[in-house]
């Protein structure tokens, strides 16, 4: 797709099915693609973490429509409303109760 030299590039959950060890990797990639093509990327993700180390900015949806945007960290720090605090906080590692 990319061969065209598309404007705008859509990406639709481009790493759901992945195993934890190829999504990372892919990530890496994508991230290095992303900022060496200067170009426009939509892409769909109900990951958290993967949209804010891809993303400039992130948008929320609920039911269709943008709850909030921002950074990661923007997010994170000041949610917009319940919904957004609960879908960040739900995406939080089980690791992190550990450490």
């Amino acid at each position: 797709a990319l061969f065209l030299d598309p404007d705008l590039v859509l990406l639709d959950e481009p790493m759901g099915a992945l195993d934890p060890l190829i999504r990372s990797d892919l990530q890496r990639q994508l991230r290095e693609i992303f900022h060496s093509l200067g170009k426009t990327v939509v892409m769909v993700t109900h990951d958290i973490g993967e949209a804010g180390f891809l993303a400039e900015e992130i948008l929320v949806l609920k039911s269709g429509r943008i709850v909030q945007s921002g950074t990661l960290e923007e997010l994170v720090r000041s949610p917009a409303d319940p919904f957004v605090s609960q879908f960040i906080n739900a995406q939080r590692s089980p690791l992190e109760s550990i450490a």
